[in-house]
């Protein structure tokens, strides 16, 4: 058998042949970049892009394809505003100062959260307006291309700048450098007004005039305070200027108006306003209820709507605007002047308003100015309110002791004039007493009837006050809502869940003035005649009528209400005692009756003499009657 040689020749072409392999693989094998991260590797391509694992050619065509498709879609969806989309950005702008913070998104250009400081919720927590999408800013308009486009939908770019103190956020919705929607808000220091304008520029060409440009603004109020009933019922309402006047609509109802200035959407002690200089024409209102349930907590009370045409302006829209977030503050909106936002604060309509506005806020002001505690300056207010009332008091007071002196002769009148048949000569007589003892009737009723309008006036200024709100005094921790000492178990109809004890000191207090009351009304009304209604048995009804009914409906309304009311009473009590005990004397009322009598009667005026005539033919007209029968 031959023994193999060892071949050399082919050992050196094994080695150039290995050799060949190892520079074809480093030649052809991907750089990598170690970075100071030892756990991962990138792979940098030629495009610069920065991946986890190696890039093929197959990925970069896929990713360029897509965004083609992308592209192609929004060009076709979107039309001239295709680019604002390409580019958009998701992201915020705030604009914050002291008392109100507004969070704008670049989706919509539109409010995302408004913020009011310094206040709270009725459970301790951040009270905002706007938050969670509750509410909606939107322009809904055609395009000569004939697309309808929202700018909910749409990406706006924001640019922050500032104009002397003031923040200044402009966000656009652009087209072309030059060609754009724009919505500019301008934010003062220490100030709740925000200025907001919309305006196009170089979009003429593109927004289709004959199509209607709608603005649309809702919201979904959110429930604010303890008492959802109080908050939703009684002091949330839509109001609105048109026309050079304040209105408002209830919920359930929906309104078309013209030459629209403001509307605001008011929620008891917080209010969210849209203000225009240019006035909105066929404007559609809406409110509605959201509270199905009012023995079930809800998040919101009522839903509000503004729907209105926009017009255009050589073909472009210009619109100065403000918003308004937030106190519904009497003494704050009327610092906005030429506004009439004040009307908003719901000081009741009349001479109601007019009493709080001119007499009782200005009280309140001026004792805020030297007490901080605001139960001390509704007691104070009270105290004011009865000194200045006590006049009427001590006339009311008079006219009953003076009535008391003749009611003698008033009964002997009706034993003198008995039956149906005289009741025409006893009344003629009646007054004829009454006139010659220089003693009428309305002198008692009119000192009550004009205490009436400061009843009902303060009736609005204490449940309306956001000074009030989260107030304390005493066991009450919220003067703007109803004080608790016990939490029922379960809910009495008309009356709540809880026991208030205000309304029970107010309705103590009322029972025993109307007890001392009694017999003062005794004294006004003269002696029961036949087949009239016996007045004093309806006088001890009410005297436990009236605390009863006060009892049930101040259990759920504002303690600092009951609280004057009680005061009030004890007060007036205090008044009828001093002017019982040390001013009225009876004998020197009784002598200057007996003077009066003396006296030549005074020439009758003409309303006298029509209602003496009147009597006299109906007595005539009476007797002729009983002649026949």
């Amino acid at each position: 058998m031959e023994q193999k040689k060892f071949d050399f020749n082919s050992f050196i072409g094994m080695i150039l042949l290995g050799g060949i392999i190892l520079w074809w693989m480093n030649t052809n094998q991907p750089e990598t970049e170690i970075t100071t991260d030892t756990n991962t590797t990138q792979v940098v391509d030629s495009t610069k892009k920065t991946l986890n694992t190696p890039v093929s050619s197959t990925v970069d065509e896929t990713t360029f394809e897509n965004d083609s498709i992308k592209n192609l879609a929004l060009q076709n969806k979107l039309g001239a505003f295709a680019q604002s989309a390409i580019s958009a950005t998701e992201g915020v702008t705030v604009l914050e100062n002291e008392v109100v913070k507004l969070t704008i998104d670049n989706k919509g250009g539109q409010i995302k959260e408004a913020l009011i400081k310094n206040y709270k919720t009725y459970d301790s927590l951040p009270l905002y307006m706007i938050k969670d999408n509750n509410a909606s800013f939107n322009i809904n308009f055609g395009t000569t291309d004939n697309r309808i486009l929202n700018t909910t939908d749409l990406f706006f770019q924001p640019t922050v700048t500032k104009n002397g103190a003031n923040q200044v956020v402009s966000l656009k919705l652009k087209v072309s450098d030059t060609q754009f929607l724009e919505y500019r808000y301008e934010m003062k220091p220490k100030d709740y007004m925000v200025d907001f304008s919309i305006r196009s520029q170089g979009l003429s060409n593109i927004i289709n005039a004959s199509n209607p440009i709608n603005l649309d603004w809702t919201l979904n109020g959110y429930r604010h305070e303890k008492s959802m009933k109080t908050e939703n019922t009684m002091y949330s309402y839509y109001y609105y200027k048109a026309e050079e006047e304040v209105d408002y609509i209830n919920a359930g109802n929906t309104e078309i108006i013209n030459d629209v200035d403001w509307v605001a959407y008011k929620q008891h002690f917080f209010a969210s306003n849209l203000l225009t200089d240019k006035p909105f024409n066929n404007a559609t209102i809406t409110s509605t209820d959201l509270v199905q349930n009012e023995e079930i907590d809800t998040v919101f009370t009522k839903r509000y709507e503004l729907k209105t045409p926009l017009e255009l302006s050589n073909g472009e829209l210009n619109y100065d605007m403000k918003w308004f977030y937030g106190p519904n503050d009497y003494n704050l909106l009327k610092t906005y002047e030429g506004t009439d936002l004040a009307e908003s604060a719901d000081l009741g309509w009349g001479i109601f308003g007019f009493l709080n506005r001119t007499v009782f806020y200005p009280v309140f002001n001026f004792l805020k100015g030297f007490l901080s505690n605001y139960g001390l300056i509704i007691i104070l207010m009270t105290i004011v309110v009865r000194i200045l009332m006590s006049p009427l008091v001590y006339k009311s007071y008079l006219s009953s002791a003076k009535m008391k002196v003749i009611r003698p002769e008033l009964t002997a009148l009706n034993e003198k004039y008995p039956g149906k048949e005289n009741a025409m000569k006893r009344q003629q007589e009646t007054m004829a007493i009454q006139r010659k003892a220089g003693v009428s009737m309305m002198s008692g009723c009119i000192p009550a009837l004009l205490q009436m309008p400061v009843f009902f006036a303060l009736f609005k200024f204490f449940p309306t006050n956001i000074s009030l709100r989260q107030e304390s005094f005493l066991w009450a921790n919220d003067l703007s809502s109803y004080d608790t000492i016990f939490q029922l178990p379960f809910k009495i109809p008309f009356y709540g869940d809880h026991v208030s004890l205000f309304p029970i000191l107010a309705s103590v207090a009322i029972f025993f003035y109307m007890k001392m009351n009694q017999s003062q009304q005794a004294n006004m009304q003269a002696p029961t005649q036949e087949g009239m209604p016996d007045m004093s048995k309806m006088m001890k009804y009410m005297i436990y009528f009236s605390p009863i009914m006060m009892l049930f409906f101040f259990n759920n309304y504002a303690s600092s209400l009951s609280l004057y009311y009680f005061v009030s009473n004890l007060l007036t009590i205090a008044i009828m005692l001093v002017i019982k005990n040390f001013v009225i004397d009876e004998d020197k009322i009784h002598a200057q009756i007996e003077e009066n009598k003396k006296r030549p009667e005074k020439k009758k005026s003409k309303f006298r003499q029509r209602i003496d005539d009147a009597m006299k033919q109906a007595q005539e007209q009476q007797a002729k009657q009983q002649r026949r029968k």
